[in-house]
């Protein structure tokens, strides 16, 4: 019974690790290059990342003015305040062809300084690629599929590795070994210590998906009150409004994973009164500048200008450490506070998300953290590498050489199937197109030979 339960696992093994191994190897280097997404952007564009001028901020109307000015027939739909003295600003400009940009301002005297197109930047590409692939949703369904399966990798593999006779060499590596038998030690060893940190790196990415992030995590833990903050699930414009209501998300973009499922607050006008009339110009956003200001938002802030009436100005800040995060909203006419939530406003699972997403992007703990997840990122390419290599050998001239495995119980694969259903849902669905596909295939066989 165990040596068909190990031929059973190791045959999942297998399989789960000749699926996940490209995209686990372009997760992982990607992944690397984005945990130091600052120090490259820094090394190769520090003539648009440090501000010529010094310290000096001008409001953030009157940057917005100057980007304006230079792209005049283009819109600004965001402008990023520098993160700390002597960094620049930041403008997100969408214009009437092409790619959206951004452009970097000197916040002390305005002085474009020059910009870019994203993904065409090394550590843009990495970015979008470590999510979608280059293939948008469907890529980052593939990704998604490819880490839930990479969990089941991981699981089988410590199954695999489990000392069942000597247990004082299951932490060692044996240097007797050749050959095929030395890439599995170090296969073998790497995984055991690294396992751990890369289920890690896993679960605190999954929240990011499109189909368990933003389909099962993010509406369950808001419908439990877990999620955004409960207060601001009476914005959105009242049963009058007969507009759909938007979301952070849909409206911006961007958003802390806490909040991009909440509502946006929608405000009606009303003759004589401020708030739902929309003004995007330069008074009204040094107007809503100063109103953040006064709530002590003076820089480092993300401020999104409102394209429709009645939505408001939106401005958040995410520092390295989630603790510190704000959201602030804005009448569309800048005249005054709409909202005001921080950290301590999410619910449990919102709050341990951001601090896993921090740590999973390096930013908790400074270079420390950085270190540690690049580490976990080397390992993930030994593993494939090792993995790779351990396979080509074994595998006979023509073949596959997947490893041979006894029937499996109908409930068992029923328990596996359910399990896989109820807490990855993309592979759950890939394991039973799988077996219909293999029914399909046995079926169609006995046909031919009877």
């Amino acid at each position: 019974m165990a040596r068909n339960g190990y031929a059973t696992v190791w045959r999942w093994h297998f399989y789960a690790g000749l699926f996940t191994a490209p995209f686990l190897l372009i997760l992982a280097i990607t992944g690397a290059l984005y945990l130091f997404n600052d120090e490259l952007n820094d090394l190769i564009y520090p003539q648009l990342r440090f501000a010529p001028s010094g310290d000096a901020v001008l409001p953030a109307g009157d940057l917005v003015a100057v980007v304006r000015e230079a792209y005049p027939r283009d819109t600004v739909t965001r402008i990023d305040m520098p993160v700390s003295p002597g960094r620049t600003a930041m403008a997100f400009v969408t214009p009437e062809q092409g790619e959206p940009l951004r452009v970097f301002v000197d916040p002390g005297d305005g002085t474009i300084l020059g910009d870019v197109i994203y993904a065409r930047t090394l550590v843009g590409f990495a970015d979008v690629m470590h999510g979608s692939l280059l293939l948008g949703r469907g890529g980052d369904a593939l990704v998604e599929l490819a880490a839930s399966w990479a969990l089941v990798l991981v699981i089988t593999g410590l199954y695999l590795w489990w000392p069942r006779g000597r247990r004082s060499r299951a932490f060692t590596f044996d240097r007797r070994t050749r050959g095929r038998k030395r890439w599995r030690e170090i296969h073998r060893l790497v995984g055991v210590y690294t396992a751990v940190m890369i289920v890690f790196l896993i679960i605190t990415g999954l929240p990011w998906a499109s189909f368990w992030g933003d389909r099962v995590l993010s509406p369950v833990s808001n419908a439990l009150g877990l999620g955004y903050p409960p207060q601001l699930r009476h914005h959105g414009g009242g049963e009058a409004s007969a507009a759909p209501v938007k979301t952070m998300v849909d409206a911006l973009g961007d958003a802390p994973w806490a909040l991009q499922q909440a509502p946006l607050p929608h405000v009606h006008h009303h003759h004589g009164e401020h708030g739902g009339e929309l003004d995007t110009s330069t008074a009204a956003i040094n107007r809503v500048h100063d109103i953040l200001a006064g709530q002590g938002l003076p820089y480092g802030y993300r401020l999104s200008i409102p394209s429709d009436a009645g939505d408001p100005y939106s401005a958040y800040t995410y520092p390295d450490r989630p603790q510190g995060q704000r959201t602030l909203h804005v009448d569309s006419g800048g005249h005054r506070l709409l909202v005001n939530v921080g950290f301590d406003d999410y619910g449990a699972i919102a709050k341990a998300v951001e601090l896993g997403v921090a740590l999973h992007m390096g930013n908790y703990f400074g270079r420390a953290n950085q270190i540690v997840m690049l580490l976990t990122c080397v390992a993930i390419v030994a593993l494939v590498i090792t993995g790779v290599v351990m396979w080509w050998r074994r595998r006979p001239a023509g073949g596959l050489g997947a490893p041979d495995s006894p029937p499996i119980r109908k409930r068992y694969w029923l328990a596996i199937t359910l399990t896989l259903l109820a807490l990855l849902p993309l592979a759950g669905l890939s394991l039973l197109l799988v077996l219909a596909f293999e029914k399909g295939m046995m079926t169609r066989c006995r046909s031919v030979a009877g």
